[in-house]
């Protein structure tokens, strides 16, 4: 018999044996009886140690339990690695197979992993076929092939015409990512398996290239022993059913070992129940052991699945060669029982010494039972704390989504009111604006706390220069100084490198944090100071750099201080209260500052202000792409039209729809709008080459969404399904919704809600590029 998985069946227990009780086990019946019973037994046993105290003298009635006690221990002791060494086999083989299984897995990997750079190597070339074929062969790698997008042959470095028929890829197994076929006898005889991988330029596919391994290549990494060589291992393809490689020093291989047939056939594992449960586990790529007699030695038959099935170890170890160490504890029983009279009169001593060291054990454990009660009440406490925080927060934010929502709707209904009124129109529109941005920094200060807590949290990497950072920082944080009267110092200095590479979104979003908060908690007419500092460089790839924000306003008191980088704290005074936010944005700030490698520190004292360090390494750019950058910052735009241009725009939403139509014809624009992704890809393929200027795509829209619609315009045969820009315009606005975006085969992605500027400036790029 056998179970799956690599468990091994367990024979059942003797006769009258009763199978252990699981540990949750209940006493069914009632419990008044149960308690009644209980107490007839326990006077029942009083009575009898009565009556032994007074027949038998105390210290021989010690002397016979201690015995006894012993004689039981040493007959537990022996049944228990009775009972233990088939586990005990089982185990150690276990390791074993997976150390095997490990090393080949490897092997796998490495060469997946190889064959991608050889890809990535080949991409750059303009003559792929060419190096391919000058490609000489190794060890491992006996043949290269590559087919180039769109044909059905190619060639190989032995100089032939190849082609993919004949391999077999549909087990759908992969290494790495990249498919691997079925095994086969190559041209030398030799049992192969070939592995196929895109060859990508510019993201786009333009061949495949194929690398035929041989698995005699495994025999070298494998050990040179199993079990003294009384062990059997082979290695078996899963989908054929072939012996692909015997490796040395895995005993002598039987000329009747060609495929799992054989192998049963010349061990006589005869039985069709266990061949059909075998079968089964290797078709769902599931570990089996069982028992069964080889030869006439009582052996233990594995199945051991690696790289999901696609292969597996299969062989046969004798239960002998896997107890040994089971016999030399048996051996040592006999030692046991002699040294149990000597172990009996140490007992006594032992037992006074034990004594003492239980007294000191038990006030050990009771220290620690008071010290872990003080930590459970500790604990206890900074729950309630925080859900206490949590609560303070949902109140707040109750609080502070309502502002905004009430602004936006009273004016909404002043705006309705005072329509003929061009003055008023302005006036309320400005104010439902202003609402509306503050509700969105809301939002996104809930969004990103939620990220942060759950780890999705990544940065995206560009290139920007320090100027650049300091404009866009001070054109936001300048206009609400000079609402409060207040004074806004700006400096940069010892910066040895204007270009830089880093998140620069992230960065603006640590800025405008600090100096946000720096103008909410600074009086009118108070001071801030944003210094930019360069510091000595730890390496001369990276600028090192510190940003300091400080300012003269209420300050913070040393309570606070402690916990201003956890989320939803807030400095709770008079003054402040008065003051809206989520308390989510010194957390949001260290978690984004610690991304980058940071550090964040703050000073403060109550209406003396406070002071926020934040120091940071940043990459060089080379010179190279620094004067690129200069030269490219030379270069005048003026004023980005997009007069003329014709788009098609897919999007479910009925308001949506209408403003993105304003906004279009607004800047000149003429656009047909299609309520799903699948009108979309129609609308498209039914309209001549060139009608369409660009696409603007929703991504959450019914019937076809965004995605599936890109990958449907890009799959149609004409040359402009390709080469027509494809915007993603879409709330989703995380990174991991970008990246997905661009892999669905879209150029760019535009978040909403929509920044008309952004929307222009992405559609000239890529309008241009397509020109």
């Amino acid at each position: 018999m056998n179970l799956a998985d690599g468990q091994v069946y367990n024979r059942p227990s003797k006769k009258g044996r009763c199978p252990p009780q699981p540990a949750d086990y209940q006493i069914s019946g009632d419990f008044e009886s149960q308690r009644s019973c209980d107490r007839e037994v326990v006077v029942k046993r009083k009575q009898i140690k009565n009556r032994i105290n007074k027949e038998v003298p105390p210290l021989l009635f010690s002397i016979i339990v201690v015995f006894f006690i012993l004689g039981m221990l040493v007959f537990a002791i022996s049944r228990k690695i009775t009972e233990e060494m088939s586990s005990s086999a089982i185990h150690n083989l276990n390791e074993s197979l997976v150390l095997i299984k490990g090393t080949i897995e490897a092997i796998l990997v490495k060469e997946s992993e190889f064959q991608k750079l050889i890809a990535q190597e080949i991409a750059t070339l303009d003559e792929l076929e060419e190096f391919v074929s000058a490609y000489n062969k190794n060890e491992t790698m006996v043949k290269v092939s590559v087919i180039l997008e769109g044909k059905s042959e190619g060639i190989s470095n032995t100089k032939e015409t190849f082609s993919e028929e004949g391999l077999d890829f549909s087990a759908g197994k992969t290494v790495g990512g990249l498919p691997i076929s079925q095994s086969y006898l190559n041209d030398m005889g030799t049992w192969a398996y070939t592995m196929k991988c895109p060859v990508e330029k510019e993201g786009k596919q333009i061949a495949t290239l194929y690398v035929e391994y041989i698995y005699d290549s495994f025999d070298e990494a494998l050990p040179k022993g199993f079990y003294n060589g009384s062990a059997m291992l082979y290695i078996m393809d899963a989908k054929s059913e072939r012996l692909v490689l015997k490796p040395k020093g895995m005993g002598e291989r039987n000329a009747g070992h060609l495929n799992l047939e054989d192998f049963y056939r010349a061990n006589r594992i005869l039985e069709k129940e266990l061949q059909d449960e075998v079968s089964e586990c290797i078709a769902q790529g599931k570990n089996i052991m069982f028992y069964h007699d080889i030869r006439g030695q009582h052996s233990l038959i594995y199945m051991w699945a690696v790289n999901g099935g696609a292969v597996y170890l299969i062989g046969y170890v004798p239960i002998e060669a896997i107890q040994q160490e089971g016999r030399a504890v048996n051996q040592n029983i006999l030692f046991v029982i002699l040294i149990m009279f000597v172990a009996f009169f140490l007992c006594c001593l032992l037992y006074y010494l034990n004594q003492r060291q239980q007294i000191r054990i038990r006030k050990e454990r009771e220290k620690e039972r008071e010290m872990h009660n003080r930590q459970l009440a500790e604990a206890l406490q900074a729950a309630q704390v925080a859900s206490n925080s949590k609560t303070m927060f949902l109140s707040n934010m109750s609080h502070d989504i309502r502002t905004p929502m009430n602004a936006i709707l009273g004016f909404a209904a002043l705006l309705e009111k005072d329509a003929e009124k061009p003055f008023k129109v302005r006036e309320y529109t400005k104010k439902i604006m202003a609402s509306g941005q503050h509700l969105l920094s809301l939002i996104n200060d809930i969004l990103d706390v939620s990220k942060i807590e759950s780890g999705k949290v990544v940065l995206t990497i560009g290139e920007f220069t320090i100027g650049d950072l300091v404009t866009s920082v001070d054109t936001i944080i300048r206009p609400m100084a000079n609402e409060k009267e207040q004074n806004l110092h700006t400096s940069v200095t010892g910066i040895k490198h204007e270009y830089l590479e880093g998140d620069e979104t992230r960065l603006n979003q640590v800025l405008i944090n600090l100096l946000s908060n720096a103008v909410k908690y600074t009086p009118k007419g108070g001071n801030i100071w944003f210094r930019i500092i360069g510091l000595e460089q730890h390496s001369s790839q990276f600028e090192h750099i510190r940003i300091e924000v400080e300012d003269n306003g209420y300050g913070m008191t040393e309570e606070y201080l402690k916990t201003i980088f956890e989320a939803f704290t807030r400095a709770e005074n008079s003054t402040t209260n008065k003051v809206q936010g989520t308390g989510l944005g010194m957390a949001i700030t260290k978690n984004i500052v610690e991304l980058m490698g940071g550090t964040i520190t703050v000073s403060s004292q109550v209406d003396k202000g406070s002071l926020f360090r934040v120091e940071l390494e940043l990459r060089i750019l080379d010179e190279q792409d620094e004067k690129k950058k200069e030269d490219e910052a030379a270069e005048d735009m003026e004023e980005i039209s997009l007069e003329g241009l014709h788009l098609l725009a897919a999007e479910d939403n009925e308001i949506n729809a209408e403003i993105l139509s304003e906004l279009l014809n607004i800047e000149g624009v003429s656009c047909e709008i299609v309520e799903n992704g699948k009108i979309a890809a129609e609308r498209f393929a039914d309209s001549e080459e060139g009608k369409f200027d660009a696409i603007l795509m929703d991504v959450q829209m019914p019937v076809m969404n965004g995605y599936e619609a890109t990958r449907a315009i890009r799959a149609l045969k004409r040359d402009d399904a390709v080469q027509i820009p494809i915007i993603a315009m879409t709330a989703n606005a995380f990174a991991e919704d970008v990246k997905e975006a661009l892999n669905a085969g879209m150029n760019a992605h535009v978040a909403k809600p929509i920044d008309m500027k952004l929307l222009k400036k992405t559609l000239y790029q890529w309008i241009q590029r397509k020109g």
